[in-house]
């Protein structure tokens, strides 16, 4: 479909207008070789500035606009009717919003190399290509409809600091634009959310070669995605991470989490074998059912994160994840969320036997993520007011090697007592306590400040806390309980800034004004970073303008520990 030629009148667009000028509504220009002609405009009909496509019957479909906002019926998008042709949705004038009535698919998918080389979708970059502008707000109708980006196609949305790009529940828009906000600001499972698919590396599929030899390679490598039934199916996996799936820049996710045809609840963002060349670089979840961003293998690297009312895991790895996350700010919300950080580095790790999973490990494929400047501030909330589980630190598990620096894990609020297994700063568990007493697990200048502090112990029996310790990291172990560790509770333990986000950055505080045990911190961070956690002081606060529900003038209610 992207070959064909249609036989256009392509208009020229006057060019340094601004949203909502032109009415700019793209197709695919057949040139053969080359593509980066497309997304000419089909038309200048200023009284629609929707987005639009031509299809393969020379068809002009296009939405409805009604002064303000512009309505998708199925018709022209939906699960089984996927967008096969490149095409811009454009930011629109008066806070107005892309409404979609069912699902939003980019691409096709095939469950077999063969179905994929006769669609002509090769490594990457071979199908349609979605491009959004900054400033543009996308909304979906039911907790039935998601966005799909399939293997081979491309999402480049690239928002700006003054002009974020967000995905979101036609709910959240009418409560924004009412007098009196109607949908709480930690609702969940308004939407699907998200599900990214690549070609990259995920050790549910079975490879030959070593990632250290270089000749890593597999073949119909097609693993189900969340969401992955009739319809709605989509499958991710191959051997290359340098696929690209696109760019997401100052990127809002908000509201996301419902059960979709096959039972699975999707999370903000489900990166399946996103490869490192897709660039991803300010992006929020705010308010999802399950997951913030999960990572089933890939190399794909973060810049910038945020995640806010989580209520299962914020950061959740598995399947052989291998990229960096830098940057990176998780809030929970006072009486909800799980994990900071759930991280896992085999896939299907319980139904394998030893001998299989020190097989992957020989070959590279396990998770070997690495985190950089990392902070979670969680509520040790018990079962009974969890969605989930009750909130927690980091757990490291079933044979993943992560590298984790300058980062912090600071509990606020009383200590959940119902049970032994709760509210930890960081567990380490089976495989992956092996590959910390072997050296392979690294975590160096971070600081643990939770009233239960470790999980689990080496084959040596060495304890999780002693083995953090001895890499060089610090546990808070007084006035940890109950306590918000800033310099207005007291002064043994102070993390975090006082005041409100109005003024400073609650949730952050230069290094060399923490206080830790009634005394400087032991710790140093790396040469050059000079901080600890995702953010350090009010000036270097990247989270200010475009993240929602943090700061005042875009939120609806303070952070809970203001």
């Amino acid at each position: 479909m992207k070959n064909t030629l249609f036989g256009l009148v392509i208009v020229s667009v006057l060019s340094g207008c601004g949203a909502g000028d032109v009415n700019v509504k793209p197709t695919t220009i057949d040139n053969s070789t080359d593509n980066s002609v497309s997304n000419q405009p089909l038309s200048t009909d200023a009284d629609n500035p929707c987005a639009a496509y031509m299809n393969t019957g020379g068809q002009t479909i296009e939405a409805d606009f009604d002064g303000l906002d512009c309505t998708y019926a199925p018709t022209f998008v939906d699960a089984g009717n996927s967008l096969m042709v490149d095409m811009t949705i454009p930011a629109l004038p008066s806070g107005g919003a892309h409404i979609f009535q069912g699902s939003l698919f980019v691409g096709e998918t095939h469950d077999t190399d063969a179905g994929l080389a006769e669609a002509g979708i090769g490594k990457g970059g071979d199908g349609p290509v979605l491009t959004i502008e900054a400033g543009a707000t996308l909304a979906f109708t039911s907790n039935s409809d998601f966005l799909i980006v399939n293997r081979g196609s491309q999402i480049l949305a690239v928002g700006t600091l003054s002009a974020p790009i967000t995905f979101t529940s036609v709910s959240d828009i009418e409560s924004l634009r009412s007098a009196t906000p109607t949908l709480a600001f930690d609702a969940v499972q308004q939407w699907g959310g998200m599900v990214i698919n690549g070609f990259g590396i995920t050790n549910k599929c079975v490879y030959t070669g070593s990632v250290a030899t270089g000749d890593l390679a597999t073949t119909d490598c097609h693993v189900d995605a969340e969401g992955a039934a009739g319809l709605d199916e989509s499958q991710y996996g191959g051997d290359n991470n340098d696929d690209s799936s696109g760019r997401l820049e100052y990127i809002r996710v908000k509201h996301t989490g419902a059960q979709v045809a096959n039972g699975d609840e999707l999370n903000g963002i489900s990166f399946g074998a996103v490869g490192r060349n897709t660039l991803v670089n300010n992006l929020q979840v705010y308010s999802t059912f399950d997951d913030g961003i999960e990572m089933f293998g890939g190399a794909v690297n973060f810049n910038n994160f945020v995640a806010l009312y989580v209520r299962d895991d914020s950061i959740d790895i598995d399947e052989g994840y291998s990229g960096t996350i830098t940057n990176a700010l998780v809030i929970q919300a006072s009486s909800d969320g799980n994990h900071c950080i759930e991280a896992d580095g085999i896939g299907s790790f319980s139904s394998l036997d030893a001998a299989q999973v020190e097989s992957i490990i020989t070959q590279g494929i396990n998770s070997r993520p690495t985190i950089r400047n990392l902070t979670c501030i969680i509520s040790p909330n018990a079962v009974a007011t969890a969605t989930h589980e009750p909130g927690a630190g980091w757990r490291l598990r079933e044979g993943i090697m992560p590298t984790i620096s300058d980062s912090m894990v600071v509990a606020i609020g009383p200590d959940d007592q119902d049970s032994d297994s709760d509210n930890y700063c960081i567990r380490i568990d089976n495989r992956s306590a092996q590959a910390a007493e072997e050296g392979d697990l690294i975590i160096n200048s971070s600081l643990f400040s939770c009233a239960q502090q470790d999980r689990g112990s080496l084959p040596n029996g060495t304890s999780v806390k002693d083995f953090v310790q001895a890499g060089g990291n610090q546990f808070a172990t007084v006035a940890i309980d109950g306590t918000n560790p800033t310099s207005v509770a007291n002064t043994e333990l102070i993390v975090l800034e006082a005041g409100s986000s109005s003024s400073a950055p609650i949730y952050s505080i230069a290094f060399d004004s923490m206080t830790v045990n009634n005394a400087m911190p032991t710790i140093s961070p790396a040469p050059g970073s000079g901080r600890l956690g995702g953010v350090s002081n009010a000036i270097e606060d990247w989270t200010r303008t475009w993240t929602y529900g943090i700061h005042d003038g875009s939120r609806t209610v303070p952070l809970w520990f203001e």
